[in-house]
């Protein structure tokens, strides 16, 4: 699986590439090529943003910039905008997006992005709760995290089966050892099953 996420800050997603996601990427299971949205700024001083028409606060994210920065991609998959005005993120949705070969991941930021590159390269607009963030970089992380982990071989099958999210409900309280912390003691039934 390929992650092509185009982004105004490539550098937040270096913390992605450790853990399970980083053995992941070292073993080829999958990729992830940041491309910058300001590289492709004809601007000298490499600026994106320019007042909305119509007024209103803050700046939008050029057309043209992130245009550019789609093109320059080789493949392209399908394209997932970071979007609080996207449905939301479901498990159903990620185990969807997880048989996809690549997915091409539009970061916005500032107001957020010209609507007219959205509707020319946008496939589906996804959210991660009903919630302001900075910018799309985050959320990104979170589609990311969620679906390599229904890529094969990035887990292995038994833990993406037991799982008890995936089959819609949440998990149960869990302990480990020792037996007793600040007096609290593992549920007595518990301590009858062997592992």
């Amino acid at each position: 699986m390929k992650f092509s996420i185009l982004t105004l800050f490539p550098e937040m997603f270096e913390p992605i590439r450790s853990s399970i996601l980083g053995r992941a990427e070292g073993k080829n299971l999958i990729e992830i090529e940041l491309i910058n949205i300001r590289d492709f700024s004809k601007n000298k001083h490499k600026k994106v943003d320019d007042t909305p028409y119509g007024g209103g606060a803050g700046m939008l994210i050029r057309p043209d910039v992130v245009y550019d920065a789609y093109s320059s991609l080789k493949n392209k998959g399908k394209v997932i905008y970071m979007s609080p005005q996207g449905k939301t993120l479901t498990q159903a949705k990620v185990k969807e997006l997880a048989k996809e070969k690549e997915l091409v991941i539009l970061c916005g930021h500032y107001e957020g992005i010209d609507q007219r590159v959205i509707d020319e390269i946008v496939d589906e607009e996804i959210s991660i709760g009903d919630y302001v963030l900075t910018g799309g970089e985050i959320p990104a992380m979170v589609l990311i995290d969620s679906v390599s982990r229904y890529v094969d071989g990035v887990l292995s099958n038994e833990s993406v089966k037991e799982e008890s999210f995936s089959e819609g409900l949440l998990e149960y309280p869990q302990y480990t050892r020792p037996e007793m912390f600040l007096n609290k003691k593992v549920p007595e039934v518990l301590l009858t099953r062997t592992s």
